[in-house]
């Protein structure tokens, strides 16, 4: 019987129950944002959304809509908690990260509430493996107040055009420099690494934008050790929008396609570099 359509356990009430055909699609967006130990799982009845920080500076966020999953149901208006992100991959692919053709690993998920381990019921090929993992309290999550009004400068390029740059840029350099401009260069990316100074410019018109939306010409330098974390998810996205708000804060949302066409979202979010003077720029 499918993991679906199994009632809970007799007198069993869940805060969070979801169940997957597929696994991988899990694994895979989680694995776009891994790049510490932990992570802040919120789950309301739109969906689930995995966050994970590093030094106040950084932030990604995984968006799971309930769509995506087979069943997905929440008991209250939000449940949260907070889970070793790397314990959960480990047992989203306890059966191997690449399964024979036509087989998938299917998941059930549930979480009884405050306090309690998230429950994960894995089976492939008539196998079934039960994790529990510990949860804990949910650390206060940065708040970039990244609303759309706020937005100064916005684009939405093919991901292609953004991994071609990242392959052709000197990451010796210690920081990327964006200029997004409502005139030329519209939008350029710059290194200053071991071997100089690197740019590479994309016109409005470029066969790889897709929307070109500057009100004000903006240059901001952000860490490349802090930017390096979201080229995971780049390589799983078809598109990016790159938003850029008054003070330089800068948003990252990948959009992502599973195997089944679903779309799902990454999105990061970097402060920029306040160590670059005016004079510098």
């Amino acid at each position: 019987m499918p993991f679906s359509a199994q009632p809970p356990a007799s007198g069993e009430r869940y805060a969070l129950s979801a169940s997957l055909d597929n696994a991988r699609h899990l694994s895979s967006l989680l694995r776009a944002v891994h790049f510490q130990d932990h992570a802040t799982c919120l789950a309301t009845a739109s969906g689930l959304r995995v966050t994970v920080e590093d030094a106040k500076c950084i932030q990604a966020n995984a968006f799971i809509q309930a769509e995506i999953f087979q069943e997905f149901s929440v008991q209250e208006e939000s449940v949260t908690f907070r889970i070793s992100l790397s314990v959960l991959l480990d047992c989203l692919t306890i059966f191997g990260t690449s399964s024979l053709p036509g087989t998938s690993t299917a998941l059930r998920m549930c979480y009884r509430g405050y306090g309690y381990p998230l429950m994960l019921f894995l089976e492939e090929g008539g196998v079934v493996t039960v994790c529990k993992i510990n949860t804990q309290e949910p650390d206060e999550l940065l708040d970039f107040d990244f609303c759309s009004t706020k937005v100064v400068n916005k684009i939405i390029l093919q991901s292609e055009g953004l991994r071609e740059a990242f392959a052709e840029l000197d990451m010796t350099s210690e920081v990327l420099q964006i200029t997004m401009s409502p005139d030329k260069p519209y939008f350029r990316l710059s290194t200053f690494g071991n071997a100089g100074s690197a740019h590479l410019d994309y016109p409005r018109d470029s066969d790889l934008m897709e929307a070109f939306h500057c009100t004000q010409t903006q240059t901001n330098r952000y860490k490349i050790s802090l930017l390096k974390p979201s080229t995971k998810a780049l390589a799983l996205s078809c598109k990016v929008s790159i938003r850029t708000d008054a003070q330089g804060f800068l948003s990252l949302q990948y959009m992502i396609k599973n195997e089944d066409g679903q779309v799902c979202f990454v999105e990061y979010y970097c402060c920029p570099d306040e160590n670059i003077s005016e004079a510098e720029l």
